[in-house]
């Protein structure tokens, strides 16, 4: 076992800050969604956006 481990060190090291980074990308979704801020929209001028419909509340 420790020797599949020393074998795959960087593929595990790798995966590791992967996964780090998507989780930190999700929690900053998750607390800009519970902010009320858009998640889809940050250039805060979207007026001519096709999605200005559906991601600010009127």
């Amino acid at each position: 076992m420790l020797q599949w481990i020393a074998g795959n060190l960087w593929t595990i090291i790798i995966c590791a800050v992967l996964i780090g980074i998507v989780a930190a990308v999700i929690i900053s979704m998750v607390k800009k969604k519970k902010k009320g801020k858009s998640v889809v929209c940050s250039c805060g001028n979207c007026q001519g956006c096709a999605m200005h419909g559906s991601c600010h509340k009127q």
